[in-house]
């Protein structure tokens, strides 16, 4: 997947403009968060059973080594194959050896936000291999000229009824429908076919187990087994290093958490823990598995600042919840992961100086730290790459010339507070009849947009006293 996160500032105000966006992305809020917050009521120690999965997540993370030899041990104890990728490219290459070791014509797929970190799709079509996405969304995105998710979890989330009406009935050369079990119905139709034919079924992995070698994918539409169970003689899984789980109990305490948290469902409607090709007199199974085990830069932010980033379960509470995702979707964030995990994610994956604008794509109100299943402090993980651009003076000569300036005055409590006596009482000028400011000096970005009310002429500290007196 091409990385566009340079383009942040551009792509978010067309979307800002773009009135369909704008009503589609309403569903976010009427859907997910309401959702969750219905979901979580169900648990009777919500808190402690987050408290608990940030357990078991660091416990992994912070000896990552041991219960990965752990993983690669018992899982080719079972006959898989454990693969390991240093980047994203040589994860895609390992997927495109495999294929043509067992003469994989056509490959089928379920969601995996890892393959698009990887242009998986793209090196398979280059090697001669046919993918077909099976996850209804990313099927409708793929036929829509590989376009890229704009949602971990709900990919298709800026779409509407009527534009995937639009594209079934232009793609399918079918009469148009509306009705969404129809509209359904007819991808099932179309895709039915591509499952019965395929010779490779290809994964994600929510987690991995250490203590049993298995992988666990958890779908609202089945895709995962169909990718796995029916004809591919070859399952391939595809994930990050750092989605192992040291134990099944440890996954059943996460498990109580990602699907409330992503879709404020109890439970998935399909969980499947597969461990193994098929044994000797079973009925089904694929005669080969792999796991494609990607580091892509994770291993970077291990002991590191940006730890804490690693134990991510890939909910999407984060950007369901974000005002600023809310307004301009996932596209605009430019590349895999958007919202504030992608804020913190692709700075770290694929430079700080190729992602500029993210770190500062944030109010920081804290919503996504407390909607987090997991609590990653993502504002405070934002911060610390915002004064890290600051430190490698990524930020435009104007911008820290500023923070300079006030951290020169923030430091002399007694000067500070003349210049802010001074500062307000200005503004209440500049607020005139109307008390309202409409041009700020080198504050465009802001006032071109909005007015801000004046102040009353008086500092805090100044009404601070009064009130004491």
């Amino acid at each position: 997947m091409q990385i566009q996160s340079m383009h942040f500032k551009a792509r978010a105000g067309q979307r800002l403009a773009d009135v369909r966006l704008q009503n589609n992305l309403k569903k976010l809020s009427t859907k997910f968060v309401t959702g969750r917050a219905s979901g979580i009521t169900e648990l009777d120690d919500f808190e402690g059973t987050r408290d608990a999965a940030i357990d078991m997540r660091m416990r992994a993370i912070e000896n990552l080594d041991v219960w990965l030899e752990t993983f690669e041990k018992e899982a080719t104890r079972r006959g898989a194959t454990v693969l390991y990728a240093e980047s994203a490219e040589d994860a895609s290459r390992l997927v495109v050896e495999i294929a043509r070791r067992h003469e994989v014509k056509k490959a089928i797929k379920s969601k995996s936000m890892v393959s698009e970190e990887m242009a998986l799709n793209q090196a398979l079509e280059a090697a001669g291999v046919q993918p077909i996405e099976t996850d209804l969304g990313e099927y409708i995105l793929q036929i829509n000229g590989n376009e890229a998710p704009s949602h971990i979890i709900a990919p298709v989330v800026h779409k509407d009824k009527e534009e995937i009406s639009d594209l079934f009935a232009r793609v399918h050369n079918r009469p148009r429908l509306t009705d969404i079990p129809a509209m359904t119905r007819e991808a099932r139709e179309i895709l039915r076919p591509q499952f019965l034919s395929a010779d490779m079924g290809i994964t994600g992995g929510n987690f991995i187990i250490a203590e049993t070698g298995s992988v666990a994918i958890v779908t609202n539409e089945g895709n995962e087994g169909m990718c796995t169970i029916l004809p591919p003689k070859v399952h391939v899984v595809v994930t990050g290093i750092e989605k192992v789980l040291p134990t099944l109990e440890d996954l059943a305490t996460v498990m109580r958490l990602l699907p409330r948290s992503a879709t404020g469902q109890s439970i998935s409607n399909y969980f499947s823990l597969l461990t193994g090709p098929r044994a000797a007199g079973e009925q089904d199974g694929p005669e080969h598995m792999y796991f494609v085990l990607v580091d892509g830069g994770r291993t970077g932010l291990i002991g590191g600042e940006f730890q804490d980033m690693l134990r991510c379960i890939r909910c999407g509470a984060c950007m369901n919840h974000c005002p600023v995702y809310q307004k301009i979707g996932g596209h605009s964030y430019g590349w895999v992961y958007p919202g504030p995990m992608g804020s913190v994610l692709t700075p770290a994956y694929v430079g700080i100086e190729n992602a500029l604008d993210l770190p500062q794509a944030s109010t920081l109100c804290g919503e996504c730290h407390v909607v987090c299943p997991v609590k990653i402090p993502l504002p405070d993980l934002m911060r610390k790459l915002r004064e890290e651009q600051f430190a490698l003076e990524l930020r435009p000569p104007l911008e820290r010339l500023g923070l300079k300036v006030w951290a020169y005055f923030a430091k002399r409590p007694a000067l500070y507070g003349l210049t802010t006596r001074i500062g307000v009482r200005v503004m209440r000028i500049m607020g005139g009849r109307n008390k309202s400011i409409s041009t700020l000096p080198l504050a465009s970005g802001w006032s071109n947009y909005r007015d801000m009310p004046a102040p009353s002429g008086k500092t805090f500290r100044e009404l601070y006293k009064e009130r004491l007196k």
